[in-house]
């Protein structure tokens, strides 16, 4: 009987001396949410029967558990015909995929360009829905259609820029020679 009582004494002061603990931080318990891969220098090519119909180029890419992608130091997209001909071009700052929507989003300073039909857009924030094959925004946007520029709140394009609805337009005008949509990242090469 004695060796009962001080086995269960013995049993019950360990138990009561691993249990005062101090509780665990909340905060070291919170799942991370951030990048899971990086990548520098990244060039994708998507091709469909060996013709590139899409070809991607940006400083950096962070690629989260979900499966969407971040492009902090800009990203440019060049979008080819079915024949190979290269007709548009999609440059902004910063550049966002996210994947269960197909949706590519790009803010800063974005600048999408139909080379075969000279026609140029402007505007802060712009989306391309890969799904629909369309591009669209609700910001301001400017587009320069040949000689003519145009002002409004939103956009609806095919995705190549080619046919497009301006929402909103506030103004239009003939252009002024010198004049039209900045081209300041034109040429220039996305920073390493």
């Amino acid at each position: 009987m004695k060796t009962s009582l001080f086995s269960f004494l013995l049993l019950f002061i360990i138990a009561v001396t691993s249990s005062c603990r101090e509780d665990a931080d909340a905060s070291a318990l919170k799942v991370y949410d951030g990048p899971m891969k990086m990548t520098v220098n990244i060039h994708l090519l998507q091709s469909d029967s060996a013709i590139v119909r899409f070809d991607l180029k940006a400083p950096k890419q962070l690629e989260f558990a979900n499966g969407n992608m971040e492009f902090p130091e800009g990203v440019e997209i060049q979008i080819f015909e079915k024949d190979g001909q290269l007709s548009t071009t999609i440059r902004a700052d910063r550049g966002y995929l996210l994947n269960q929507e197909n949706i590519f989003r790009g803010e800063g300073n974005v600048q999408v360009r139909n080379l075969i039909k000279d026609q140029k857009l402007q505007s802060e924030e712009l989306f391309w829905d890969q799904r629909k094959k369309i591009i669209y925004t609700e910001k301001f946007v400017t587009v320069q259609d040949g000689e003519t520029l145009f002002n409004g709140m939103g956009l609806e394009a095919d995705e190549t820029f080619t046919n497009y609805t301006l929402k909103n337009p506030r103004d239009s005008r003939i252009l002024m020679p010198g004049e039209g949509v900045n081209e300041s990242n034109k040429n220039k090469p996305l920073e390493k």
